[in-house]
């Protein structure tokens, strides 16, 4: 199953399983462990692998994703935003403002990569030495080639009860991040069609 760096860091908030919200960067462990998954997503740019997160990482972490969440709910407008956090989004602008900046922290130049008898393909060279800005503006340059690419279109925001997930629509008829999210979906629409009609009980 394809992976997107924005939709991962985006997925960090999800539904707990007991009816609310759980944040998978809510300490520097989890930040750590977060980061050091996504090691085969942001191999071309920093070794996640044995990258280990403070404090600080973990918040600028927290404020990119806010950016994210925000720029997939204006992505997915007139569709209702993730649930999660429709209620406090960071300003559409401002989050744009934010991913620009960290993006931009990084000083890099493209490098064109061409074996003999290959494909030619290309490249980042990195002048910058701290692995902390790297990852940041990795994640960052990931957000905007997503969002300024075709994958924004098949964006979604999952409608089924309880679920906080964005995700890239596959197919014409996908209205659910997951199989188990659709089971939820018509067993809750199935319900409300019995309590409606008077046949619960």
């Amino acid at each position: 199953m394809e992976r997107w760096l924005p939709l991962e860091l985006a997925s960090t908030v999800r539904h707990d399983g007991d009816g609310g919200v759980a944040d998978d960067l809510a300490t520097v462990r989890g930040a750590t462990h977060w980061i050091q998954a996504q090691a085969d997503l942001l191999a071309a740019h920093v070794p996640a692998a044995d990258l280990v997160a403070d404090e600080d990482l973990r918040l600028r972490v927290i404020e990119l994703r806010q950016a994210v969440r925000a720029l997939f709910a204006q992505a997915v407008s007139p569709a209702p935003p993730s649930p999660a956090d429709a209620h406090r989004l960071m300003p559409a602008d401002r989050a744009m403002t934010h991913l620009n900046t960290v993006a931009a922290r990084e000083p890099v130049a493209p490098q064109l990569d061409w074996a003999a008898g290959g494909v030619p393909g290309t490249r980042l060279l990195s002048a910058e030495n701290d692995p902390y800005v790297r990852l940041l503006s990795a994640l960052a340059r990931a957000a905007i080639d997503f969002l300024s690419g075709p994958r924004r279109e098949q964006l979604r925001s999952c409608t089924a009860p309880r679920c906080v997930r964005y995700f890239v629509k596959s197919h014409g008829r996908q209205e659910w991040c997951k199989p188990s999210c659709g089971n939820r979906a018509r067993a809750a629409r199935h319900y409300r069609r019995r309590s409606a009609t008077g046949e619960g009980g």
